[in-house]
């Protein structure tokens, strides 16, 4: 099992579908990563998040990225098989999952709770595709943690 830190130092091109807050992709965009965000059931609904002027800007893409590193989900537990099949077409051997849920049943946006049978279900389907599954940190604060890509 990759540790999260290490997953994201050998990360440079990220597909986002779906986030709890604007921070996950303002801070991945910040912190030096391609970032595109699938926008849309369509194969062109994708945008990029990218600084410019200091500002996080998005701007249509219209395409998938050639190449992603890893794909990024804060969905459904039952759209999971559709973002695995997504993370194999676009080569992304890591699919990071979030659950925005604590252990006490309630919504927060940096949570990664998720219950056994779920995390094992989760961890089966992304592991039984040949990629790495990550779900036990908070994509942001391990980017924050990790610093800006040189």
């Amino acid at each position: 099992m990759r540790e999260p830190e290490e997953v994201l130092r050998g990360a440079e091109t990220i597909v986002l579908v779906d986030w709890p807050s604007s921070d996950v992709p303002d801070t991945l965009a910040r912190a030096g990563y391609r970032v595109f965000v699938k926008g849309g059931p369509g194969p062109d609904d994708y945008n990029v998040r990218e600084v410019r002027d200091g500002e996080v800007i998005s701007t249509p893409a219209g395409h998938a990225p050639a190449h992603a590193d890893l794909v990024y989900a804060f969905r459904p537990l039952g759209e999971l098989p559709g973002i695995v099949d997504l993370a194999r077409r676009a080569g992304a051997p890591v699919v990071w999952y979030q659950s925005g849920m604590t252990s006490a049943g309630a919504r927060d946006p940096r949570a990664c709770w998720m219950d056994e049978a779920d995390s094992r279900t989760a961890r089966g389907l992304v592991e039984g595709s040949g990629l790495t599954y990550v779900d036990s940190a908070y994509i942001a604060d391990v980017a924050r943690r990790i610093g800006t890509r040189a």
